[in-house]
């Protein structure tokens, strides 16, 4: 690398101060009562600035973004401290009374990422066949595989595909930055969407009583049990939220090596990769401790800090972003606009025909396309009693994710000949 390559910014250290004021920055400006404030984030949210404004670093060359550890910290570490703190006071017998319609619309985002993928290579090789001349079909339906595994269920599906199909460091890197921009592209789009809930909701004839009461809900117990912030309440979620953490490392750095040595077969489930487990482990210690007395912490701020740890993952995110990419190679990222908007469409149309509420859309896309990682921040973009929503349509993406994308990799593999 030579002197001209050489990022201003290459300590971690002073990366996460930069990320840390931009966060603070963000919610500053936020809460601030200046006119200009409140009708710039009537129109941007807030959670988008904190994708977008460290992505303004990594696009203008001033970090390292992929030597940096920081995302690494903040999924391995905060991620899964974050799951804890927001399921331990789940109203778990409420989120199954939300009904059918959660399930449908999570399994119509999965529907509309399996379709999706064949239909957008099919229309972008009739509009560039040039494109897809020799080799360039294997790479480009090879490294898709890897984009389904993201978007249907997250990081650990996207490293199983590229093993199962043997996708090159090339198409690999290339899907990474589809995913990226595109994957944030539509959650700022519904995060846009979900300040106007009330209004779609109203308009499409949604039921959304069963949303209300879960709401109404934990808005109560918070009230119940809430209390003035003290050292003693924080370190026990310190405690809590860590202690799980270590405990999720643990038994996945066993599992998973015992699974991948023993069942090979089952890595094509994701079930030899760590960081599932980690969130499987994470997410379910979470779940039952809403079940003993540690759900009361709720009140001295478990969700606050779940969420402070959120922001950071965001914000980690964001600086993995180049939005510069998307005109490096045109017609890859065109697929993936096509691929996304199938999902979404579908959705949109599914949602009408059952009068879901846009909750429901939402937070079933995110938990196919985000993942662990902004399923929860869009839920609790609705209302921040409703993330563990979030959390555990997740979990359940990455599940099933593997499998999905394996089959939308058959489905690809035929289409492209």
């Amino acid at each position: 690398m030579n002197e001209h390559n050489i990022p201003l910014i290459q300590s971690d250290a002073v990366l996460f101060g930069i990320l840390a004021a931009i966060l603070g920055l963000v919610f500053w400006t936020h809460q601030h009562q200046a006119k200009f404030w409140k009708k710039f984030y009537g129109v941007v949210p807030a959670l988008l600035l904190c994708y977008f404004l460290p992505s303004l670093l990594n696009s203008f060359g001033l970090v390292d973004a992929e030597n940096s550890k920081l995302y690494y910290v903040a999924s391995r570490y905060l991620l899964p401290a974050a799951l804890v703190l927001l399921t331990i006071s789940v109203d778990l017998k409420g989120i199954i009374r939300l009904g059918p319609k959660a399930g449908i619309m999570f399994l119509t985002g999965t529907l509309g990422i399996i379709i999706g993928g064949p239909i957008a290579f099919i229309a972008v090789k009739a509009i560039s066949p040039e494109t897809f001349a020799g080799s360039a079909a294997n790479d480009i339906w090879r490294g898709m595989t890897t984009l389904a595994g993201s978007w249907i269920g997250g990081g650990a599906n996207q490293a199983a595909m590229k093993e199962i199909f043997a996708v090159s460091d090339a198409a690999f890197t290339k899907m990474i930055a589809v995913d990226v921009i595109w994957a944030n592209i539509w959650m700022a789009t519904l995060l846009f969407m979900s300040q106007r809930a009330n209004k779609i909701d109203t308009k499409t004839g949604a039921d959304t009583s069963a949303i209300e009461r879960i709401k109404l809900k934990m808005e109560t117990f918070q009230t119940e049990n809430a209390r003035k912030f003290n050292l003693n309440d924080l370190m026990f979620i310190t405690a809590v939220a860590f202690v799980a953490v270590g405990i999720g490392h643990a038994f996945a750095n066993w599992f998973a090596p015992y699974i991948s040595n023993n069942y090979p077969a089952l890595n094509k489930l994701s079930l030899g990769s760590a960081f599932f487990w980690l969130v499987v482990i994470s997410t379910f210690i979470g779940v039952m401790l809403s079940f003993t007395k540690a759900r009361k912490l709720e009140g001295g701020g478990a969700s606050a800090v779940g969420s402070v740890f959120i922001y950071i993952l965001v914000a980690t995110i964001g600086l993995k972003m180049d939005v510069t990419q998307i005109f490096d190679d045109p017609v890859i990222f065109l697929i993936g606009g096509i691929w996304i908007s199938i999902h979404a469409i579908l959705l949109l149309v599914v949602g009408k025909l059952i009068k879901a509420p846009l909750f429901f859309l939402a937070v079933g896309s995110q938990a196919n396309v985000g993942g662990a990682a902004s399923a929860p921040v869009v839920a609790s973009a609705f209302h921040p009693s409703l993330a563990p929503v979030g959390v555990l349509l997740a979990v359940f993406g990455y599940t099933i994710g593997t499998l999905g994308a394996w089959f939308t990799g058959i489905l690809l593999q035929m289409v492209a000949g």
